[in-house]
C-alpha cells in the first residue's frame, strides 16, 4: 500500500470547529439568549390579529424585488465565498438580512418575522442537527476503537486506486445514506472515511458534495417525490418515471464529472470501463426502480446494486496505472497488503453496516407510520400557524401556510442513527462512561455547527413565510418560451437556499404546475424538473457545505468549499435545463415526456 495511505491510517483527523475565543462563545450565547427572550416578549405582548397576505412584487418594480429577495442568499453565500467569513457568522449576517428585508420591504410583521424564526431554528435543531450529532458521535467510536483504520484496510483491499475507491464511497455508498436517511447523511459518512484513505480534507468535503447529487430526487426513502405529488396532486408514479427519465443522462454523467473533478480527464479516462459500469447500473436501476416500483427504494436499491456490480467488477479488472489518493503514480511499487479474515472485516464494517440496517428500517413506512403515530408530538406555532396566506399567481387559491412543529422523537432518522451509535459503541467493548465521555465531546465538537444550521434554515424559514421565495419563482416563470430551463433552475435555486429538494418541491411545486398549463407543456415535466434540477442545487447549499466542513475537519473554510463545488453545480443544473428544453419542444425528446 502506498505512503499517503499508511500515513492516513496512523492519523486519522477528527472532525469538529477550530477552537474559538472565550469572547466569541459567550457573545453568541448572550446573542441568542437575548433574542429568545425578545421574541417570548413581543409574541406574548402582541397577540396575532387576523391574517397577513404575502406581496410578491413588494416595490412595485419586479427587477427591484427580485433582486432584494435574493440578497439574503447573495449576502450567505458571498460572506463565505468572497469575504472568507466563519460559516456561523456568515448564517447569522445572512439571517439579519432576511429579517431586515422581510421587515422593511415586504412589509412582514415583527411578530411573524421572529416568531418564523424561531420556528426555522428549532427546525435546525432537530431533526437536521439530530442525525449529524449521532453520524460523528458513531465516527467518533469507530476511531476510539481502531474499527475506522480497519475499515479504510478493508477497503484498499479492494483496490489501490484513489478514483476507484471515491467511485465505491462516494458515488455508490454515498448514494446509499442518501437513499436511506438524506440530510446530509452521505456528505458525514462518506467525507470521513475519504479522508481515512488519504484524500485531502478539501477533497474529500467537494468531491462527497458532487457525488451527492444523481440520488438526492428520490433521497430519504423517496420523500421528495411524494411531497410533491402532495402539493401538486400528480400521479407520484407519473412523477416518479418522469423525473427517473430526466436523470437517466445525469446519473450516467456524474460518475465521470466526479473522476474528472478530482483526477483531469487523461487519468478520468484510463478507469472508464469501471465508472461505465457504475453508472450504467445505477442509471437503469434507478429508471427502472422508478417506473415500476414508485420512488421509496429508488436510491437503496440503485446504490446497493451499483456497490455489488461494482466490487464484482474490480475483482476481474485492474487499472494498467494506479494512483494513490493523493494523485502519485504507485504502479508496480510494493504495496502494503492487509492480511484480514472475513471476521476481521466484517467486524470493521460492523458499525457501519448496523447503521445502515437501522436506518432502513427506520424509513420504511410500516415502521416510521406507526412510530410517528405512537409518539409525534404535533405543536402548531402559535401567532405563525395559518397566519401567513399565499396569494395568485403562486397558488389557485389564497391558501393558509401550515406552521407546525412535529416532534417526532422516536421516528427521526437521528433517533434511528443514535441507537446504531450507541448499539456499536457496546459491540465494540465500551462502557456506558465512554460513550458518555464521547457523546458529550463530540457534541461540543459541533457547537458551531448547530449555531450556523440553526439560523440558516431560519433563513430558509423567513424565505418561504415571507414570500420571497415566490418572488424568485414568479421572475423565472416571465421567461415564456425558455421557462423549461428557467423553471429547471428554480428548483435549482429552492434546494439551495433551502435545503433540501423536497423543501424546494413544497415551495415551487405549485408554481411549476401553473405556468407549464399557461405555456402549454407537460406539468408532470415542469413539477419533475423542479426536482431534478433541485439535486443540483443539493451541492451548493449552505447546510449541506457546512455537514461536509465539520465532518472533515474543515469548519471555517466552507468558503473554499463553495468555491470548489459552485461551478460544478451551475454547469450541471444548466445542462439539466438544457435537457427539459428539449423535452418540451424538439423532436424526439418530446417523446420521452410523460403524459
Amino acid at each position: 500500500m502506498g505512503s499517503s495511505h499508511s500515513s492516513a491510517s496512523q492519523s486519522v483527523p477528527t472532525p469538529g470547529p477550530k477552537p474559538a475565543s472565550t469572547f466569541s462563545i459567550v457573545s453568541i450565547v448572550v446573542g441568542f439568549l437575548f433574542f429568545v427572550a425578545a421574541a417570548i416578549f413581543l409574541i406574548k405582548t402582541n397577540p396575532a390579529t387576523g391574517k397577513w397576505a404575502q406581496s410578491y412584487d413588494p416595490t412595485g418594480t419586479w427587477w427591484l424585488s427580485t433582486i432584494l429577495a435574493a440578497l439574503p442568499v447573495i449576502v450567505l453565500l458571498g460572506s463565505m465565498a468572497v469575504l472568507h467569513m466563519k460559516a456561523h457568522t456568515a448564517a447569522v449576517v445572512g439571517l439579519l438580512t432576511a429579517l431586515a428585508i422581510a421587515i422593511l420591504v415586504y412589509g412582514m410583521p415583527v411578530r411573524l418575522a421572529l416568531t418564523t424564526t424561531a420556528f426555522g431554528a428549532a427546525t435546525g435543531l432537530f431533526p437536521i442537527c439530530w442525525i449529524i450529532l449521532p453520524v460523528i458521535f458513531l465516527y467518533q467510536l469507530t476511531v476510539k476503537t481502531g474499527r475506522f483504520n480497519a475499515l479504510q484496510q478493508s477497503l484498499t483491499n479492494i483496490t489501490d486506486d484513489g478514483r476507484l475507491q471515491l467511485l465505491l464511497i462516494a458515488f455508490a455508498l454515498g448514494a446509499f445514506f442518501e437513499g436511506a436517511a438524506g440530510f446530509g447523511t452521505p456528505v458525514a459518512v462518506c467525507g470521513a472515511i475519504l479522508i481515512s484513505l488519504g484524500f485531502k480534507p478539501m477533497q474529500a468535503a467537494g468531491l462527497s458534495l458532487i457525488a451527492n447529487t444523481a440520488p438526492v430526487a428520490f433521497g430519504a426513502l423517496g420523500i421528495p417525490i411524494i411531497t410533491l405529488q402532495t402539493v401538486t396532486g400528480i400521479d407520484v408514479n407519473s412523477l416518479s418515471k418522469m423525473t427517473a427519465m430526466i436523470l437517466v443522462p445525469f446519473c450516467l454523467l456524474v460518475p465521470f464529472w466526479l473522476i474528472w473533478a478530482y483526477a483531469g480527464f487523461k487519468a478520468m479516462i484510463e478507469i472508464w470501463p469501471a465508472i461505465l459500469v457504475a453508472a450504467v447500473t445505477f442509471s437503469s436501476t434507478q429508471f427502472l426502480m422508478a417506473t415500476y416500483n414508485g420512488p421509496g427504494l429508488v436510491a437503496i436499491v440503485a446504490s446497493t446494486s451499483t456497490i455489488v456490480v461494482l466490487i464484482a467488477f474490480l475483482k476481474f479488472w485492474k487499472p494498467r496505472r494506479v494512483l494513490n489518493a493523493a494523485g502519485e503514480d504507485i504502479t508496480g511499487k510494493e504495496r502494503q497488503r492487509f492480511d484480514h479474515s472475513a471476521g476481521a472485516t466484517f467486524k470493521a464494517w460492523l458499525p457501519w453496516l448496523i447503521l445502515s440496517v437501522l436506518v432502513f428500517v427506520w424509513g420504511l413506512p410500516v415502521f416510521s407510520l406507526a412510530l410517528n403515530k405512537a409518539t409525534t408530538i404535533s405543536i402548531p406555532v402559535a401567532g405563525l400557524h395559518n397566519f401567513v396566506q399565499r396569494v395568485p399567481p403562486v397558488v389557485l387559491k389564497p391558501t393558509a401556510e401550515a406552521a407546525v412543529y412535529k416532534l417526532n422523537w422516536a421516528a427521526a432518522t437521528g433517533t434511528g442513527i443514535m441507537l446504531a451509535a450507541i448499539l456499536s459503541g457496546f459491540l465494540m467493548g465500551l462502557g456506558p462512561k465512554q460513550l458518555a465521555e464521547t457523546f458529550v465531546s463530540t457534541l461540543w465538537r459541533i457547537r458551531f455547527t448547530v449555531i450556523t444550521i440553526a439560523a440558516m434554515l431560519a433563513l430558509g424559514f423567513i424565505t418561504r413565510y415571507c414570500g420571497l421565495d415566490a418572488t424568485l419563482g414568479l421572475t423565472f416563470a416571465r421567461t415564456g418560451f425558455l421557462y423549461p430551463f428557467f423553471g429547471t433552475l428554480i428548483g435549482w435555486v429552492g434546494t439551495a437556499t433551502t435545503g433540501s429538494d423536497t423543501s424546494s418541491n413544497v415551495l415551487f411545486g405549485s408554481l411549476q404546475k401553473m405556468t407549464a398549463q399557461q405555456i402549454n407543456v407537460s406539468p408532470v415535466l415542469m413539477c419533475s424538473a423542479n426536482s431534478a434540477g433541485g439535486v443540483m442545487g443539493k451541492m451548493i447549499d449552505a447546510q449541506s457545505i457546512v455537514v461536509a466542513s465539520t465532518a472533515t475537519q474543515q469548519y471555517g473554510q466552507e468558503g473554499s468549499i463553495l468555491r470548489f463545488v459552485f461551478f460544478h453545480s451551475l454547469a450541471l443544473a444548466a445542462l439539466v435545463g438544457v435537457f427539459v428544453f428539449l423535452m418540451a419542444y424538439v423532436f424526439p425528446f418530446t417523446s420521452l415526456v410523460v403524459k
